[in-house]
């Protein structure tokens, strides 16, 4: 009987360490910051009312990127996801997608103003991102 229970342990064991990662971008906790600093960062550069807040951005860039790495992600793969076209790409549709649902406007800065307006009216984290000139 001993003989089948070593062999299963290690199975075990080695099937826990040898299970792949999944994506950065399907980390919610992850994605959901970088997709909150992408679009504080499109209505910032659209609307000319409204500033970023540098210090606040720096800051949810270092605990998402610590919190990649407590999760066992390299610094290789934390940049990969960061410089991937693709995930830029896909962030970018996403973004406007959420923007246009917010009522935003293309090529009418004052409905990106209103959006960043209200985002810091409700504290929302994309709102934490912002303040008005």
């Amino acid at each position: 009987m001993r003989h089948f229970i070593v062999p299963i342990v290690i199975v075990t064991l080695t099937a826990g360490s040898l299970a792949a990662k999944q994506p950065i971008r399907n980390v919610a906790a992850i994605d959901n910051a970088v997709f909150d600093v992408a679009v504080a960062d499109r209505i910032r550069k659209k609307c000319p009312d409204i500033a970023p807040r540098i210090v606040k951005a720096l800051s949810l860039y270092r605990a998402t990127r610590a919190k990649a790495k407590a999760m066992g992600y390299t610094d290789e793969e934390i940049k990969a996801y960061g410089d991937s076209d693709a995930e830029k790409s896909r962030m970018r549709a996403k973004g406007e997608a959420y923007l246009k649902a917010q009522g935003v406007v293309d090529g009418d800065p004052q409905s990106y103003c209103a959006v960043g307006r209200k985002e810091i009216q409700k504290a929302s984290r994309i709102g934490s991102l912002l303040r008005e000139k």
